[in-house]
């Protein structure tokens, strides 16, 4: 009987001893549940709102996004062409068969030295009260002639000017002090229309300080699609 009583008493440990682990699991669950992240909670339920959920919604919050793409580009643009580049407007025949009236250029604002056959802005005071476009044929130490045979000579050499059409003689005009050596800081430029242009060879322009060129044309923007303006002109 005694060891019946003892069998009973063993089972009923036993039988308390799995209801506490039970209940210690679904404690332990319980903790679990509460450390889990809230899929319902305010923060995501506002971000579920925000979200546009019609067409119209959905479209305006598109074209937001692309006009806000669109001013961001052309602030970048406008920073670009303010600080790096200018835009000039070409008037007169003088630089043609290059560059011609209403053309319109872009012109490298920083500063450098100019080069032989650089197209530069000159902002120098002359007889025409106005800005003048040119290109650079001789720079500073460079001795230039201008022979009665029609031709531009530089250090005793003729160059060839691949950018004037071909029956285009250059001649002397009022400054007749050839052959001339060209000081330190100034630059002798010349229009690519030779008859219809002043330039180095007048009195009414002479000689060009370094630092009143504006800057050098770097492209054409009009007319569009002719943007290369550069050493040679295609005759054809």
């Amino acid at each position: 009987m005694d060891n019946e009583n003892e069998r009973l008493v063993s089972s009923a440990d036993e039988a308390e001893v799995i209801e506490e682990t039970a209940q210690a699991d679904v404690l332990q669950q319980s903790a679990a549940d509460d450390t889990a992240p809230d899929q319902t909670s305010p923060a995501a339920e506002d971000s579920e709102a925000d979200k546009p959920k019609t067409f119209k919604e959905r479209l305006a919050f598109r074209l937001y996004d692309f006009a806000s793409i669109v001013g961001t580009a052309v602030i970048a643009i406008m920073v670009v062409f303010t600080f790096f580049w200018r835009f000039v407007g070409v008037v007169g025949p003088s630089m043609q068969p290059t560059l011609f009236e209403n053309d319109w250029l872009a012109v490298a604002s920083v500063p450098k030295t100019p080069r032989v056959g650089d197209i530069v802005i000159i902002t120098q005071p002359n007889a025409f009260d106005e800005p003048i476009v040119k290109r650079v044929v001789a720079t500073q130490g460079q001795t230039v002639d201008i022979r009665n045979d029609g031709h531009v000579y530089i250090d005793g050499e003729m160059i060839v000017e691949t950018y004037i059409a071909p029956d285009v003689m250059t001649y002397r005009e009022d400054l007749d002090n050839y052959p001339l050596t060209v000081p330190d800081g100034q630059v002798f430029v010349l229009g690519d229309n030779r008859q219809h242009s002043s330039d180095s060879r007048s009195s009414a322009i002479g000689l060009i300080d370094a630092d009143y060129i504006l800057g050098t044309v770097s492209f054409r923007m009009m007319p569009f699609g002719k943007w290369k303006v550069g050493m040679e002109y295609n005759y054809s």
